[in-house]
Formats: structure tokens, sequence, C-alpha cells
């Protein structure tokens, strides 16, 4: 199936839906007006000098009600249409490349430490994380920016790719995954509401909840029995009494419930929605079985519990109507109701953090689904279980590239072959290539589809050094800079899983014989430590390293050609040293006389 025309179909349908949904909305708004209109006009003639009786109010009144459920329900329709246009607008700009700007860019993730996410483009405008994600909740995100930002086991980013594999025409599910709610993405604070959930528990008297109860009936009773004229006001006024000074007693103790509860309760609503869709779905991948059975391995039903907790802080919110407030104070309601919620809190809060994770892992998964649906060329990647590093790929592109613009390559490294020296002039494609690496790596090691034809990898752990800045502030070189991630990058070398390490310009900041040497022999311990990776250089005295490990390194390149006044790249990687420069022709090309 062409997801752009599958996209723009549904778009098509959903738009004429909102269009239906937004006239009916003002059908029923007129309705409702003419409606109410009409019953205060007959208010006239039931009380007015022309009696007619007062039943015939109840017909307005009874439509009135009928049309204000109709166009609370309308109102649901027209949201959920407005969220499904805005579901495959966006997807279309995800198609057609529109979309760098458009998402949310993960920068609250960004580590200036992380060894690969600035260099590789994870996070940020125009980044990979941009492109993938589609959570509706901050646990979504979260779980997405873990899984780009460290590799997974072999065992779980297999069970991922099954997951995903499932999950990839799954489009009906993943529209109403992101049609429930509210129109906005949810800015829970999956700590704050976790945290409120595993707090100390507020203490309430022992048998508060009957006393509460005993007084509420007691003042019901005895109000009833003064309005039936059966005994006088007395016994109604002294049970009153001693209500309020009950109410008084446990007021602190309402107070901080009812003044804590109110956020965690929004900020479940969401959640609680996208629970509720997800219980019950019939999967068959373990991961996505396992992941249900976790929603529910408490013994309570995670949608079910929020459902239910949303119920009680609804309840809680009634005593603010001016006609119910002083029914809630004589029977203790918001006391009463206060303790039902510590009731919930002990029984569930426990398990909120588990649920927030599991919804998480949920939306990370749908991402990885919707991005797989979207690029239908893509494939998943073999993930080897040697621990010696591999990667060779055919068919490799840059992820976040146009797929119209771009030029695949093949390359392969592991087994005897430790690094690629990759030269060439400027703007030939060396850094890309680099980013085309690391990427397809971190999404392998996610569980999604790669950019590839073709793609073969050991489990490994990206060390980049591409995009070293030097900073004022903290008064460092680039120079100092690039040594300072280099020495992290060989270090890292020295934990149990592989590292790819993908090094652009080594050392471009010395001369070049201190350069020759110093590159040589960071690539030599790299190397000695077991990793694998690819450096690349203008430099082409730093060719020469291949010959210091024969059969371990090897020389690639991409050329380049310099014709009527203009330079063409066709960005293939060859085999072999760059022949040529192009920084004089540039110069040139852009008026400069040298």
């Amino acid at each position: 199936m062409n997801p752009n025309a599958e996209y723009q179909r549904r778009l098509a349908e959903r738009r004429t839906a909102a269009v239906r949904e937004q006239k009916l909305f003002r059908w029923i708004g007129n309705a409702r007006l003419a409606t109410g209109i009409a019953g205060i006009g007959m208010c006239f003639f039931v009380f007015g000098e022309v009696v007619i009786s007062v039943w015939w109010l109840v017909l307005p009144l009874v439509l009135f009600l009928i049309l204000v459920v109709i166009h609370a329900r309308v109102v649901e329709s027209l949201e959920g249409a407005k969220r499904a246009v805005l579901f495959y607008e966006r997807g279309l700009d995800r198609l057609e490349n529109r979309w760098s700007g458009k998402g949310e860019t993960g920068d609250r993730f960004r580590n200036p430490s992380h060894l690969y996410e600035e260099d590789l483009d994870i996070l940020g405008k125009g980044s990979l994380f941009e492109l993938l994600s589609t959570a509706r909740t901050r646990a979504g995100e979260d779980a997405l920016a873990q899984w780009l930002l460290a590799p997974a086991a072999r065992e779980e980013a297999a069970a991922r790719q099954e997951a995903v594999s499932e999950l990839q025409p799954c489009l009906d599910l993943r529209e109403e995954l992101a049609v429930l709610g509210e129109a906005v993405r949810s800015t829970m604070d999956t700590d704050a509401v976790a945290r409120w959930g595993e707090a100390a528990e507020v203490r309430f008297p022992n048998g508060a909840r009957f006393i509460a109860l005993v007084l509420g009936a007691a003042v019901a009773v005895t109000f009833g029995l003064y309005m039936a004229e059966v005994t006088s006001r007395t016994p109604f006024l002294v049970v009153l009494l001693v209500e309020l000074g009950y109410a008084f007693f446990l007021g602190g103790r309402t107070l901080r419930v009812s003044a804590s509860v109110s956020s965690p309760s929004r900020d479940l609503a969401l959640l609680g929605k996208l629970l509720a869709r997800l219980e019950n779905e019939p999967f068959r991948a373990p991961l996505l079985l396992r992941m249900q059975a976790e929603l529910k391995a408490s013994g309570l039903v995670a949608s079910e519990e929020i459902g239910r907790l949303r119920r009680l802080v609804a309840r809680l919110d009634w005593q603010r109507n001016l006609l119910f407030t002083p029914i809630a104070m004589a029977i203790l309601w918001g006391a009463q109701v206060a303790m039902a919620i510590e009731r919930w809190r002990l029984r569930s809060g426990p398990h909120i953090r588990a649920w927030i994770a599991g919804v998480g892992e949920f939306e990370a998964l749908f991402a990885l689904a919707g991005y797989s649906y979207e690029h239908p060329h893509n494939t998943f990647p073999e993930l080897k279980e040697t621990d010696e590093g591999w990667f060779e790929a055919a068919g490799l592109c840059h992820p976040l590239m146009p797929e119209s613009q771009c030029v695949p390559n093949d390359l392969r490294l592991g087994g005897e072959l430790r690094l690629l020296i990759v030269s060439g002039s400027n703007m030939s494609g060396k850094s890309t290539l680099l980013r085309s690496v690391g990427l397809n790596t971190a999404l392998a090691w996610a569980g999604a589809p790669v950019c590839a034809k073709r793609l073969a990898i050991s489990p490994l752990i990206v060390g980049a050094s591409i995009r070293v800045q030097d900073s004022l502030q903290d008064g460092r070189s680039r120079f100092y800079a690039e040594i300072t991630r280099l020495r992290e990058i060989v270090n890292l070398a020295a934990q149990p899983r592989t590292v790819l390490f993908l090094i652009d310009e080594l050392l471009s900041g010395t001369n070049s014989h201190d350069r020759r040497i110093g590159a040589s022999a960071i690539v030599r311990t790299l190397i000695d430590r077991g990793a694998i990776g690819m450096i690349t250089t203008h430099d082409l005295a730093l060719a020469h390293i291949a010959e210091d490990l024969p059969g371990r390194a090897a020389n690639v390149h991409f050329a380049d050609t310099f014709e009527d006044g203009r330079l063409h790249f066709d960005y293939r990687l060859s085999p072999g040293v760059v022949e040529r420069s192009n920084a004089l022709d540039l110069m040139r090309s852009v008026g400069l006389e040298v």
C-alpha cells in the first residue's frame, strides 16, 4: 500500500467528516437557543395573565436537555475529526519532507556529554526524534528518547522488531490513539504523578469513615423527621452541630487530600483512555502480550482504576456547586470522598509509575510502527549474536534525508577489517556517511527498521566526534574539546559492548606531523580494544594509517568533478584514496582569486 495515497484518501474523508460535524454543531446550537427562547416565552403564559398549565414547560425543558446531551456528543465527534485531520496532515508532512520544526524536538533530553546525541542529530529541530515521535504523553517521549540514546540488548531489540512488525499495518489503531483525549499532547509530569501515588498516607482517625457516614445519615434522617413534623428541630440542630465540629476536626486532612489529587487526576485522564484502548487489543507479539499482562499484573485493571479515581474527583468537585454546597457540608461529603480517594491511593497509587511506563513503551512502539508504515522500503536489520563487532550494509541511506535525494552506499566493517579511512573533498558526503551509519545503528538497536536494503549488525554502541565545538564559556578550544571527546570514546571502548567509533576530520586542529602520530595511536588503541569504526580526513597523510594496519584498515573515498565552473558529486563510496581536492575550485567558484 502506498502510504501517501492512503493518507491523502483518509485526510479527505476526515475533512469531510469535520465539515459535516461542524454544520451539525451549529444546527444543534441554534436549536438549543430556539428551544431556550421558546421555554422563556412559554413562561409568560404559564405565569402571566393568560394562564396555561405548568406542564407545558416540560416539553421545552426535556427537548433542551436532549439537545444538550446530543450537542456534547457532537462536540466530541467534531474534536475527534479535527484531531484525525491533524494526524494525517502531520503524516503527509513527514512523507513530503515538511516535518522539520513542526513536531516535538526532544530538547529536554539533551545532554552535552552524550557520546553521539548531538553529532548524529538524535534530538532537536530536524532530528530523528522529531521525525519519529507521535507520542501523546511525556512518558511516550521519555521511552522513545531512551531507546534512541541507549542501545537495547539483542533479545529486547528483536522483541521490539516483532512488535513493530505487528503494529505496522494497524493504521486504524494508531489513528484511534491519536484522537483520544484532549487536542494537545499531555504535559503530565510523570515523576510528580508517580510520587503522589507513592507518598505517605494521609491518616484519618480510626473509625473516621464510619463516624462520618453515621453523622451524615443522622443529619439526613433528623432533617427528614423535622420536615415531616415528627420531631422538633432540636435533634436536627444537635446532630448538625456535632457533624460540623467533626468536619472541622477532619478539615486539615480533607484539605490535604483534595488539594493534592486535582493535578494527578487531570494528568491521568489521557493515560486512562490510552490504557482502556490498549488493555484488550488482541495482540500476538510476545512483547505486546507481556506489556499487556504487566498492566494487570497487580490484579488491578489500570484503566478501570483510573476511571474510578476520576469519578471520585468529580464527586469531590460537586461541592463547588452552589446548590449542593450546603448539602455537602451537612453530610460530610468532602471528608467522605477524601477518605475514599486515600483508600484508592493506598491500593492503586504504588502501581501508577508502572502504568505510566507501560503506556510510554506502547507509544514508543507505535511511533516506530508509524515510521515503518511510512517508509515501506526500509527493512529490519539482522541482529547478529556475535560480540566481535560487525556492520555490513547494502543500500545504506541517511534516515533524515528525502528518499528521492538519498544516494545509497554499501559498506562493511567487521571480522579482520576494523577501520575505514574515508577521504574526499569538501561537501562530497563524508560526514553524511558517518551520520548514516550512526543513525541506522541507533534505529537498529531501538528495534526500528533501518534506511537500507539490508543491514547485518552486531551489538554496538556509538561513540562519535562529528560536531565538536569550542566553548568560550568553558575556556575550551575546538581541539581541546575534540581530544576530550576522543578520550571518552577510548574509555567507552573498555566497556563490554563493542564500540562503533565515527570520527570526522580526526585531529584537524593540529599540525600534520602531530596529527598523524596522534591519529595512528588513537585508532590503534580503539582497534586493540575491539572497536570498529570510520574516520574521515582531508589530510591524505592519514591515509597511510592503513599501511600501518594491514588487513585491519582500508581506504575508501568520495570523488567529485569540476566542470563549467561547477562542482559535481556522485556521493558514491569507492575503494582507495581520493586523488584530488576541490578546495581551490570552491574558492574560485565563489570569486576568490587563488
